[in-house]
């Protein structure tokens, strides 16, 4: 399985769209400083992932939420499931969940 995922940083309140196989490492990677591109906004709690079955299902997903440039519309993906005209929800979603550093 393949996740596509927002993480909001606890320090900012910056959102990081990205996807990956295994959510849990992939936070602690982002936490830990791994992660160069996030490394200054440590730390980041979960709040969103999509399941996809395919690596190109979620990346063209991940692409699709990044090319919004929206703020917003990242909220609405958080705060409950949005379709748009022409757009149809894929894969299966789980909304509020939050892994905090730590935790795993």
């Amino acid at each position: 399985m393949y996740y596509v995922y927002i993480l909001k940083s606890v320090k900012n309140g910056r959102y990081y769209v990205g996807c990956t196989n295994d959510i849990e490492r992939r936070l602690l990677e982002h936490n830990s400083g791994y992660s160069k591109g996030s490394r200054l906004n440590a730390p980041f709690e979960l709040l969103f992932k999509e399941e996809y079955n395919s690596l190109t299902e979620a990346r063209g997903r991940e692409k699709s939420i990044k090319m919004k440039k929206s703020r917003k519309y990242i909220k609405s993906l958080i705060n409950g499931p949005v379709v748009q005209l022409g757009e149809r929800l894929t894969g299966s979603q789980e909304v509020g969940s939050s892994i905090l550093p730590g935790s795993i």
